[in-house]
């Protein structure tokens, strides 16, 4: 069976940015280096107390100590972060500051397992962001309570309150914000799982850190990594993002995040029969979540001390632990057991002396109103019926508005997941565009330069010799034509100021290449805003090459006219030549007009041929647009 790997949940730290005297500076300075020196960032803080507290400047007090708290929160020193940030909210009244204490203080409380005062210290926080329109702290905030409700178990609202932030973070460009979010919405579904999708979460989570050089981050996000491979039997690899994890957590003295690891490394251990190597990561880890006072790595490292003296067959050690294990276990759910108590107390409490008040005015109206009590019960009557019409469209309007959010998030859900797989559909484009470009690109150009090294380096016999030029133009006309299916490869979309630069191009290359022929192209009233999907694309450009090669190939003309218009919601294309034309009736279509019919055919479109013999010839293509 497998045992409980702990998964590492990322929290996002908010930081003030105010730089009017020497204190603020210092505090500034050292919210942006804390992340790769925490003891600098301590350092710097420290100094800027001091000269807060020498010139009693009582709100630089509270910002200093509160930044001093963030920087201790972040390397797992949770009593003494929690103390500094309570002490931060006595010396200011600033509503910022006070909110990114509430916001640290939820965060300590979630580790020390004190759920319930988390999610009122972080709904204190987002309450003051949302007023003061901070998006990218409402975010950070909202990621945070979606990270309590996870531990919880309670996902349907850890899903909703990571998706706000997510979408804050994207508006935001936030990686690191998207980063956390990604990491978080992966634990839910290693939690349901979905292993798969939990290890391409993580996995793009890392990504991001690596990027940001973040080491905590990428300590964290390799930590559940390697989680997912162990839950996948993937031991070896298990191993070495744990191993990674705790070799970073240790650098920047992580010591809260450390036992996690740890604790991770051993239970692997324990259960592959590594039992004598298990022992001194056990024994790390429970030292160092002892230290930190880190609830859930006490419980798991108690819970692996059991195991482990199963496994060595000391049973009467097992039971031991086991029963330290269980105790600690309860005393955490009896902590939120008793304040769930005390808050229905508040709630009888207040219900029954309302109904007290609510009876004590019942008795003095009725020895009042006596004489009129057939009229009072009539006005009952009519309050009553008021108040359940009242009632009942509070709880239509309210179910109503669930519905309608519930609505919103499964259209997010869905959003999303499209969104992802054309991401990926977008890679394996451009994946194999790059392929065709270094490879097959590459090939053909070596292709031309060895034709060019056999005409030049030896005597040939002129028909060899044409022969070879030949080939060297058929290659060319295939390097022209891979570049055009690159072209539309790369896009997702392609618009009609594309094509019309394609087209351009193009027909500057044919009008240089044919002194005899006067080439022009233009547009006329068509919308900007129209765009085509990259396989219309292309097919509209090669309809457009071919007539033209058809035309210089076979018709002899003087002139060559390509236009594109609009007309009637559609799109009209027209390439006209003066050449010597052909009887539709009797002439036998070949390769060239038949794929311009082929390609007509998938695009949708209509394709009309007109010619007569000494008048020319036009290609119409008409493409229906939607609005």
């Amino acid at each position: 069976m497998k045992q409980r790997i702990y998964f590492v949940l990322l929290f996002f730290t908010l930081s003030l940015s105010y730089s009017q005297n020497r204190a603020q500076v210092l505090n500034d300075s050292a919210l942006d280096i804390y992340k790769g020196d925490h003891q600098k960032a301590i350092s710097i803080l420290e100094e800027g107390l001091v000269i807060a507290q020498k010139d009693n400047d009582k709100k630089e007090i509270g910002r200093l100590k509160n930044s001093l708290g963030v920087v201790y929160r972040d390397l797992g020193t949770f009593d003494k972060a929690k103390t500094l940030s309570l002490e931060a909210l006595n010396y200011t009244n600033d509503s910022i500051i006070s909110a990114s204490a509430y916001n640290n203080i939820g965060v300590v409380n979630r580790n020390l397992g004190l759920y319930d005062e988390a999610i009122e210290y972080l709904i204190k926080a987002l309450s003051i962001y949302e007023v003061k329109n901070m998006r990218r702290e409402s975010a950070t905030t909202h990621n945070n309570i979606g990270i309590v409700y996870s531990f919880n178990n309670i996902y349907d609202k850890a899903i909703e309150y990571h998706l706000k932030a997510k979408a804050d973070f994207e508006k935001l460009d936030d990686k690191k914000g998207i980063s956390e979010v990604y990491n978080n919405i992966a634990i839910i579904y290693a939690n349901e799982g979905n292993l798969t999708k939990a290890l391409e979460y993580f996995q793009y989570s890392l990504k991001i850190e690596q990027i940001l050089n973040d080491k905590k981050g990428i300590a964290e996000s390799a930590n559940n990594v390697g989680a997912v491979y162990y839950y996948m039997s993937e031991i070896d690899s298990a191993l070495v993002y744990f191993e990674k994890s705790a070799t970073l957590e240790k650098e920047i003295g992580n010591f809260a995040g450390l036992g996690a690891s740890y604790n991770n490394i051993a239970q692997v251990l324990l259960e592959y029969n590594r039992v004598p190597q298990a022992k001194k990561y056990i024994d790390s880890a429970y030292t160092t979540a002892k230290k930190y006072k880190v609830a859930t790595d006490i419980e798991m490292a108690l819970e692996n001390y059991s195991t482990y003296y199963s496994a060595n067959s000391q049973p009467e050690k097992a039971l031991i632990y086991y029963k330290d294990f269980t105790a600690f276990k309860d005393s955490i759910h009896n902590q939120n057991t008793k304040n769930k108590i005390a808050e229905l107390e508040i709630e009888y409490q207040t219900e029954k002396k309302e109904k007290e008040i609510l009876a004590q005015r019942a008795d003095l109206a009725e020895k009042e109103l006596d004489l009129n009590r057939k009229n009072t019960q009539v006005i009952g009557l009519i309050i009553l019926a008021v108040l359940l019409f009242i009632l009942s469209y509070l709880f239509y309007s309210q179910q109503k508005l669930k519905n309608k959010q519930l609505q919103r998030e499964s259209e997010l859900k869905e959003a999303l997941v499209k969104i992802e797989t054309q991401n990926k559909l977008q890679e394996q484009r451009l994946e194999i565009s790059r392929d065709l470009h270094d490879n097959i690109g590459a090939q053909l150009t070596f292709i031309i330069s060895s034709l060019d090294n056999l005409k030049y380096g030896f005597q040939l016999p002129e028909k060899l010799s044409n022969k070879l030029d030949s080939i060297g133009r058929f290659t060319t006309s295939t390097i022209h034509e891979l570049r055009d299916t690159i072209w539309a490869m790369n896009k997702n979309e392609i618009t009609i100021d594309d094509l019309q630069a394609r087209i351009s191009n193009f027909i500057e290359k044919a009008d240089r290449a044919s002194e005899k022929i006067t080439f022009s192209f233009h547009t006329e009233n068509v919308n900007d805003t129209i765009k085509f999907t990259s396989v219309e694309g292309m097919n509209i450009y090669r309809i457009i090459q071919e007539a033209i090669h058809n035309a210089v190939k076979y018709a002899n003309p003087t002139e060559i006219t390509v236009k594109i218009q609009e007309v009637n919601n559609a799109v009209v294309i027209q390439v006209i030549d003066n050449g010597k034309g052909f009887d539709i009736e009797t002439v036998e279509f070949g390769n060239g007009l038949n794929n311009m019919k082929k390609r007509a055919h998938e695009l949708e479109a209509e394709i009309e041929i007109n010619s007569n013999p000494k008048h020319g010839t036009s290609i119409i293509v008409k493409k229906a647009i939607n609005k």
